[in-house]
């Protein structure tokens, strides 16, 4: 995997979702023109132009904050709060794609990454999913497992990034908290980075932050699945670290 470029992080997510951004820009071009128009025409400019540029603004600037401009894919965050020296090897579960397993592999080169693939075509029907997964085809050391179901996985830790909030269901993501208990060695922890539905990403993505759930819908699967949190802390407004055993 190539390492990322400068704006590989917002020009991904145009990439994936680029329907609702010329969607977007087509309605702030007729925007525009309906200020050229006379009374009540120019009405109907003044009120879509503001919510389109708050969309468009809020969404790709916080995305190249989060996804370029902040250390997430630096991974030295992960430094302080997992023991890395008693990790020999680690479970990476993706939902459709892989954009991160290159560079934990460069960074991290004493420890064995296993890519686990929980992508289900029937249940992840969203467009954006599909286009992020031909752009990042599984690698041939990817396997694809269930979410609910990850046969003879062990490990010292289980990473997963941007992924599980896939499962649109809690009694989903209470089965997959459940198998990532059961593939632990010891007490080894669980890295879960996220979005929330919280007002920072209701301010960035407008009405697409009910993609993500909300922060005390994750507690309520982790705690039924009998973890506890150990950290949790904010990679920017926008992005929570949450870190369970």
């Amino acid at each position: 995997m190539p390492e990322r470029s400068r704006f590989a992080g917002v020009l991904g997510i145009v990439r994936y979702n680029w329907p609702f951004y010329l969607t977007a820009v087509v309605i702030l071009v007729l925007g525009l023109l309906a200020l050229l128009l006379p009374f009540p025409f120019w009405i109907g400019g003044l009120a879509v132009l503001p919510g389109t540029l708050w969309f468009l603004v809020g969404s790709l600037v916080a995305s190249h904050w989060v996804y370029d401009r902040s250390p997430l894919y630096q991974w030295q965050w992960l430094e302080p709060l997992v023991e890395l020296d008693q990790v020999k090897e680690a479970l990476i579960c993706v939902s459709g794609f892989d954009e991160v397993s290159g560079t934990l592999s460069r960074t991290f080169p004493e420890i064995h990454f296993q890519v686990l693939d929980h992508y289900d075509r029937k249940n992840m029907t969203e467009a954006s999913i599909h286009r992020a997964r031909k752009a990042y085809p599984p690698g041939p050391d990817s396997l694809e497992v269930p979410g609910h179901e990850w046969p003879g996985m062990k490990a010292d830790l289980v990473l997963a990034p941007l992924s599980i909030h896939e499962f649109r269901h809690h009694v989903e993501r209470t089965a997959w908290f459940r198998q990532a208990r059961q593939s632990l060695r010891e007490d080894g922890p669980i890295v879960l980075i996220e979005h929330v539905r919280d007002l920072a990403n209701f301010i960035a993505f407008g009405p697409g932050f009910l993609h993500f759930h909300s922060f005390s819908s994750w507690e309520k699967s982790w705690r039924e699945a009998g973890l506890t949190l150990a950290h949790h802390s904010r990679l920017t407004p926008f992005l929570r670290i949450i870190v369970l055993t």
